[in-house]
């Protein structure tokens, strides 16, 4: 692991704002409404010639039940797993009875603790640096994590705060090292409607109570990516908020998490569509299906709450034949019953997103392709348009990732929509290409071979 650094705090204090800066990149969600984070995000950051692993966590709050517990316990986990705490307080606010109590708590946590007064860009923000004094945990960095303000200076004492710890030092440039060797984790996205147990799987994915998880719905916010090896295979695991229809989407909070898991589903490669056993293929699941095959992203159906299905065998007969029909544009999608609670299918999950992801990068020779062309149009012609016949000449595979194809023929434009449907249809069964979308591109050109 990483030199691991904590950022912890009261709501509302910069926290995210100050992991985007150390991240160089907007990652977490920044909003003027505290509370926005509830479950602790991690990246890795270049702090001078170090890399570190930062965490963002929700801000401490007083509470032993509910979702604030449940928050809470994700700082508290995060502090236990940092070898540095940055503890951030608001300078224009001062210091408040509840940095005073977070402070002794992070006293007994044993870490080594950084005080930075955040928002300290005015003069206003003066008395609350004196008062952070009277925390006792050292002098206060005044700092801005919106206007870069003391950024420089922050990293210094972290780097600083690292070479003090036994071995530090080296183990950030081992890690440094390490990273340079690291291979590409294939990138898999957890989308669905809120409530469906998006969390719950990924927690029983991970083995571990890593997301916040509970009977509320939309607890999840941010887009958080976890990296773990499976069978030798290196992922990261993207859990997301809930996507509702776009009107029912309320308040800034909301909008900003639809927006992150939809940037979630754009940069993935594999994407695990959850289902709820008991209310399967609403309107919101099709949309969410056809927003994932329109980003060209590999899809595998997961079917949650399997283990409240009464006659499995007969539902799960009736569920594929109502994704055939709902779903043509993804024929012969992976579906698996599981269940997040049990842990039932998850192996069977995870091999099905395996093997989405070989379909998405497969490609098909040139000769292999034409030979099938061919038979495509001896099985059926195209039809004439205005009495005329439009001609195939040549197909092509120009790229993978999904799997796109060019055909040149006499009249593309001229081409019925049912034809090339036809065609796509064809080449998904003849090359065993189930479940991934595919691209098939009209051009108008000559055969290169026809000489």
């Amino acid at each position: 692991m990483p030199f691991t650094i904590a950022i912890v705090g009261r709501p509302n204090v910069g926290k995210s704002t100050l992991f985007n800066r150390l991240a160089g990149k907007r990652l977490a969600l920044v909003d003027d409404q505290p509370g926005l984070t509830r479950d602790r995000r991690e990246a890795d950051a270049e702090l001078g010639t170090r890399t570190v692993r930062l965490i963002d966590t929700a801000g401490l709050e007083h509470g032993n039940q509910g979702l604030m517990a449940r928050m809470r316990e994700q700082t508290l986990a995060a502090i236990k797993q940092a070898d540095l705490i940055v503890f951030l307080i608001d300078a224009r606010e001062g210091v408040v009875a509840d940095d005073e109590t977070f402070a002794e708590l992070l006293r007994s946590s044993g870490r080594p603790v950084i005080l930075a007064a955040n928002k300290c860009e005015g003069r206003g923000a003066e008395p609350g640096m004196y008062d952070a004094y009277s925390l006792g945990i050292g002098e206060p960095l005044p700092i801005s994590a919106e206007h870069g303000l003391g950024i420089g200076e922050l990293s210094d004492a972290i780097e600083e705060a690292a070479r003090s710890q036994r071995g530090g030092a080296e183990i950030m440039k081992r890690d440094t090292e390490e990273d340079e060797a690291v291979v590409h984790p294939l990138r898999i996205a957890v989308v669905g409607r809120p409530n469906v147990g998006k969390s719950m799987l990924v927690n029983a994915i991970l083995g571990e109570e890593r997301m916040i998880t509970g009977p509320e719905s939309g607890i999840t916010r941010d887009a958080i990516a976890m990296e773990l090896s499976w069978q030798g295979r290196e992922l990261r695991l993207f859990d997301t908020a809930g996507l509702r229809r776009k009107m029912r989407v309320e308040g800034s909070a909301e909008e900003l998490a639809v927006g992150d898991a939809l940037k979630a589903v754009k940069f993935a490669e594999v994407v695990v569509l959850l289902l709820d056993a008991q209310r399967p293929f609403e309107k919101q699941d099709l949309r969410i299906a056809d927003l994932i095959v329109e980003e060209g992203r590999a899809l595998v159906i997961a079917v949650n709450k399997w283990d409240l299905v009464r006659t499995p065998q007969a539902w799960l007969a009736e569920l594929k034949e109502m994704c055939e029909r709902l779903l043509p544009q993804i024929r012969g999608v992976a579906f698996v019953p599981i269940s997040a609670l049990t842990g039932k299918g998850l192996d069977q999950l995870m091999r099905a997103v395996l093997a989405a992801d070989a379909l998405w990068n497969k490609r098909l020779p040139t000769h292999a392709l034409n030979q099938w062309l061919r038979e495509a149009v001896d099985g059926h012609s195209p039809p004439t348009v205005l009495g005329r016949r439009i001609k195939l000449r040549y197909i092509t595979q120009s790229n993978a990732r999904p799997p796109t194809f060019v055909l040149f023929c006499s009249r593309p434009k001229a081409l019925p929509d049912s034809y090339t449907r036809y065609l796509v249809n064809s080449l998904r069964e003849s090359f065993d290409m189930q479940g991934v979308p595919i691209r098939l591109h009209l051009r108008k050109g000559e055969n290169p071979y026809a000489k």
